[in-house]
C-alpha cells in the first residue's frame, strides 16, 4: 500500500485581505492630484515653466546663407533707411547648433508663408536665461537648455561690439 500526499492548490487572491488605510490614502492622493489640476485650468494661472524675468539686454539679428555655406549674422537696422551691421560670419562646416536652432525657427516661418524680412531676437534674461525669438511666428528656442557651450555661441553675439555698416 502507497500513500500518496495531495497538495492543495494555494489560496486564492481573494482571499487575501488589503490593508484599508494605505488603500484609503492612495485614493486621497489621486482626488487631491485630480481637483488640484482641475482648479488651475478652470481658474487659468499661467503655470508655464518659462519664467517671466526681465530683459537685460537683446539684439535684432537676420542670418543670411551664402554662396559658399557661410552664414553672416547681421543686426537689424535700428532706424528706416540704416543698412544692416555686420556681427559675425559663421564659416561653413561650423556653428552646427546655431544653424540648428535656425532651422527650426526657419520651418515654422516656411509653415506659415512667411520670409525672412522680420528679424530674429536674441534676449538675454535677468534669471540667466538666453533665447532666440521669432515675434513674426511666436516661437522660441531656450538656448541654455542645450548646455553653456551652445548657449555661449549665441552670448557671444549679444557682446560683440556694435558694428560698421555693411552693404546689403
Amino acid at each position: 500500500m502507497s500513500t500518496q500526499t495531495h497538495s492543495h492548490p494555494p489560496p486564492h487572491g481573494h482571499d487575501v485581505p488589503v490593508p484599508r488605510g494605505p488603500l484609503l490614502a492612495a485614493g486621497l492622493l489621486i482626488a487631491a492630484t485630480l481637483l488640484a489640476v482641475a482648479t488651475i485650468r478652470v481658474s487659468g494661472v499661467d503655470v508655464s515653466t518659462r519664467s517671466q524675468a526681465a530683459v537685460l539686454t537683446q539684439r535684432a539679428l537676420h542670418f543670411e546663407d551664402q554662396a559658399d555655406g557661410s552664414i553672416r549674422v547681421l543686426e537689424a537696422a535700428r532706424r528706416p533707411g540704416d543698412a544692416p551691421r555686420l556681427l559675425q560670419v559663421i564659416d561653413a562646416g561650423s556653428g552646427g547648433f546655431l544653424r540648428g536652432a535656425l532651422r527650426a525657427l526657419v520651418r515654422h516661418r516656411r509653415l506659415a508663408g512667411l520670409g525672412a524680412e522680420a528679424p530674429f531676437e536674441l534676449v538675454a534674461h535677468a534669471d540667466g536665461r538666453l533665447t532666440l525669438q521669432d515675434p513674426a511666428t511666436a516661437q522660441r528656442v531656450d538656448l541654455e537648455s542645450f548646455g553653456p557651450t551652445n548657449a555661449a555661441l549665441f552670448a557671444q553675439l549679444l557682446a560683440a561690439p556694435r558694428p560698421v555698416a555693411v552693404a546689403p
